[in-house]
């Protein structure tokens, strides 16, 4: 048996898994499904220890639940559209379609030399027309039930891309993708209707029991469910109303100021002939500039500037002024607020700077605040004061009474508002799908009839002389003819966000080749939902949230029966490197080719698996991957010690239900640590997801096959052989779906030549072979340890303690000493608490 050679073994088993089409999946109603996916890649072109880790987490996974008995569908493809593979083409006067593909190519061939178990004829590629032209049919369903709509908006624009980003893609007032500061532009923009969906997406999320917690609340606090009052206030000399959304009316006696937002259309106005126009109005044009995320951040100074405008309160007839803010969205709430100075510190701190009056209309119970000027706003609880009829009740049932009185008068009433907003999905950049849109100056915009798709994106483009999308000068492209009345007409020069692609492609993947539609119902519901979903934190609004919207948008209109696209999530922590996230700029980017190329791809897998638990961050250790290495080597030098017992005839021994009997005292014990490594591989991965101390368990196993031989010396028994040669296959079973070509040749040099080890049923563990007779159990005084002894298994509570009282080490504790209290805890320890 030659010496263990990853270099050499592992792209002989990949060609065989590949030619054998292993990992090829089809439907099979005798067995149950399982669908595991993991986020799909854009395509860089170089794969990072990031995508190493999600990639090896779900393949253990797949490899398991087949090895279970599951028909299990594990897909992969490439989220090929999108602004980087744009940028790249045009820096290096290439085409992004032979970029792309170039990339696809590189990233195909290291996701096979890692020996993932994909199902490649499902592959799905999202910049090809056989996947685009499903993307506009999707569109022209939106836009034909009302979903999809056009309208001037001031979105968020990245002045480096060249182009819009919804809100979900500004991070902290920069680009999601390349940082730059986000600023403002009005623009015509296609949304995607998700608000209708705001209630079913928050109350569904009591579904995803399988999710983290912490995303799940993350998305709830997105879509941000607020229920309030609206009231509307009357503009002084004006025919004008101004409707404002509060959660607390219970303080309308209280407002003495209004802040409209730059962009509200009131405002114009308002300062029409006034002294401040000018000011306002470069005012707005600076807030224009500026990113909501920005103006609305805690640390940006909050600006009110008074607009000569006057509201009238319309509970009381007060009047006070009208002032545009900084911190006030349009796209937020009705674009006005009123201001509570004493009620809400945000509104106490302007008040204090424009010296606008202050008024408690919401006493504190521990003390009154209208004795003395307040130092901040009180926002608690109490009784009304300066409130007319309504002093001297209970704030939260005035509020109730307030917008009551508020709905008889045709003022007010009660309102749902959410913080989600549309969907904006209009990109003025080449690399994307085409928004099937025809503009015609007869018959206004119309939809191009679904005949006509794919509106195929034109290749061969030059993108080095402009930063914006070369469509829009393409007359090849722009140019058609009116599906109306067959004039002259213009094509739509916008893309789709790219999120439009990712948020039903795990639905593609269910019936990859369909030509008729998307998929068909009939696949879509075998395979859905995804069972086990995998992927990065960083998606939990963007994509997360939008696959949830199409989903529910689908079964709505008969395409799906499924309610939710993932039934479990897990998100898994980054990659680091000497405490560092990995990077270019920081020199610590360690390739996975570089470890396949030095230590062969198992041992990546191993190491990246064993390192932490595949939630938590993980620090790039080099002698960890060394360890790895050692260990897979020591499992080679196992079995070329015990090859010898594969060449003894084959006998059942004293075997039952996986148990062999007759066996002296070291084998039994071998036995044992077997099928608890079993049960505890079988439970970290079936239930936990914890890989590392799964093979933690898996090493302990080959450290009991080594101390078993040192023990017996006898390697070629045939007395044990038929035991010795059971544990050794079951052994690489085990280790299979964590390292599955050094355990293939091994289950091959074994014997098996004609069948692979991951078509083994995964072996099962046997609870009478982990009961044993004896168990150590600690004993304790005052939580010290002071004595260790083996005792009987059925050990009563009562027996445990007279024992441990009686142990000579215990006992020298206990001598003039009060037994305050005892703590048995069966099997393990007992804690005689003494003073």
């Amino acid at each position: 048996m030659k010496e263990y050679n990853p270099l050499e073994l592992e792209p002989k088993w990949q060609d065989y898994w590949e030619k054998n089409e292993f990992h090829r999946t089809g439907s099979d109603p005798q067995k149950d499904k399982y669908y595991v996916l993991e986020m799909f890649p854009y395509p860089s072109g170089k794969l990072h220890m990031g995508h190493m880790r999600v990639y090896s987490i779900g393949d253990v996974l797949a490899r398991f639940l087949k090895m279970k008995g599951f028909n299990v569908l594990h897909p992969m493809g490439w989220d090929a559209f999108g602004l980087p593979a744009e940028n790249a083409a045009r820096q290096r006067g290439a085409d992004p379609s032979a970029w792309t593909a170039s990339n696809i190519a590189a990233m195909k061939e290291q996701q096979k030399a890692l020996g993932l178990s994909y199902d490649w004829d499902r592959e799905v590629t999202t910049c090809q027309p056989d996947y685009y032209r499903w993307n506009q049919w999707l569109f022209l369903l939106f836009y034909k039930h009302g979903l999809a709509y056009k309208k001037k908006s001031p979105v968020n624009w990245c002045p480096s891309c060249g182009t819009v980003l919804a809100n979900e893609q500004v991070v902290n007032g920069g680009c999601w993708r390349c940082g730059s500061e986000v600023t403002s532009r009005e623009l015509e923009q296609w949304f995607l209707r998700i608000t209708d969906y705001a209630d079913r997406l928050l109350e569904d999320l009591s579904l995803l029991e399988g999710w983290p917690h912490r995303v799940r609340i993350m998305q709830e606090n997105w879509i941000g469910r607020s229920y309030g009052t609206d009231i509307t206030f009357k503009v002084k000399d004006m025919d004008e109303d101004l409707t404002v959304f509060t959660t607390r009316p219970d303080t309308l006696f209280g407002v003495t100021y209004m802040v409209l937002a730059p962009e509200h259309p009131l405002v114009e106005k308002l300062i029409a002939g006034k002294p401040q126009e000018e000011e306002i109005k470069k005012f707005i044009r600076e807030m224009k500039r500026e990113s909501e995320l920005a103006r609305t951040s805690a640390e940006t100074e909050k600006i009110g500037l008074f607009t000569g405008g006057t509201a009238i309160n319309p509970i009381n007839g007060e009047e006070f002024p009208i002032l545009v803010g900084n911190y006030v969205l349009m796209s937020y709430g009705t674009g006005a607020v009123m201001g509570v100075p004493a009620h809400d510190q945000r509104d106490f701190m302007l008040a204090q700077r424009y010296n606008i009056p202050i008024r408690v209309v919401v006493n504190s119970p521990e003390q009154d605040l209208t004795a003395a000027p307040l130092a901040e706003a009180y926002e608690g609880s109490g009784r009304l004061v300066n409130s007319g009829e309504f002093n001297g009740m209970d704030n939260i049932k005035a509020g109730e009474a307030i917008t009551k009185w508020l709905e008889e008068k045709g003022r007010g009433g009660y309102r749902v508002r959410y913080r989600l907003r549309d969907w904006l999905i209009s990109r003025q950049r080449y690399w994307g799908t085409p928004i099937p849109i025809i503009y015609c100056p007869k018959c206004g915009a119309l939809p191009v009839p679904e005949d006509d798709l794919p509106i195929l994106l034109p290749l061969g483009i030059d993108l080095a002389e402009s930063q914006q999308s070369p469509l829009v000068e393409h007359r090849e492209f722009f140019e058609t003819t009116c599906p109306g009345c067959g004039g002259k007409a213009r094509r739509e020069t916008d893309t789709m966000d790219t999120f439009f692609c990712s948020s039903w492609y795990y639905l593609r993947y269910a019936d990859p080749h369909q030509d008729k539609l998307p998929f068909s119902r009939e696949k879509a519901d075998y395979w859905l939902p995804v069972d086990q979903y995998i992927g990065g934190i960083e998606h939990a609004v963007l994509h997360l949230l939008y696959s949830r919207f199409f989903t529910k948008f689908l079964k709505d209109h008969g395409l799906v029966d499924a309610a939710e696209p993932f039934q479990r999530l897990l998100a898994q922590g980054m990659v680091y490197k000497d405490g560092a996230k990995m990077s270019k700029s920081k020199g610590n980017v360690v390739s996975p080719d570089e470890i396949i190329e030095r230590f062969g791809a198992d041992t990546g897998r191993l190491f990246i698996l064993f390192a932490a638990p595949p939630e938590k961050d993980l620090d790039w250790n080099d002698q960890g991957v060394e360890g790895c290495h050692r260990f897979l080597r020591r499992v080679w030098r196992l079995f070329q010690q015990c090859m010898p017992l594969f060449s003894i005839p084959k006998s059942a021994g004293n075997s039952a239900k996986g148990i062999f009997t007759g066996l002296g005292a070291e084998a039994e014990k071998l036995q044992r640590t077997l099928h608890e490594t079993i049960k505890r591989v079988t439970i970290d991965i079936e239930e936990r997801f914890n890989f590392n101390t799964a093979i933690s368990a898996i090493m302990e196993l080959v450290n009991a096959f080594f101390a078993y031989f040192n023990e017996v010396k006898e390697k070629d028994s045939s007395d044990t052989a038929p035991f010795l040669t059971d544990a050794l296959e079951k052994l690489l079973m085990v280790l299979a779906p964590f390292a599955p070509h050094i355990t293939e040749e091994l289950w091959h040099l074994s014997g098996h030549r004609d069948t692979s080890i991951h078509a083994q049923p995964w072996p099962a563990f046997n609870t009478e072979v982990l009961k044993v007779d004896e168990v150590e159990i600690v004993f304790q005084v005052n939580g010290k340890v002071r004595g260790r002894l083996q005792v009987p298994t059925d050990s009563s509570e009562e027996e445990l303690l007279e024992i441990a009282k009686g142990h000579e080490k215990v006992r020298a504790y206990l001598e003039g000493k009060t037994i305050i209290k005892t703590i048995t805890v069966p099997g393990k320890l007992v804690n005689i608490v003494v003073r």
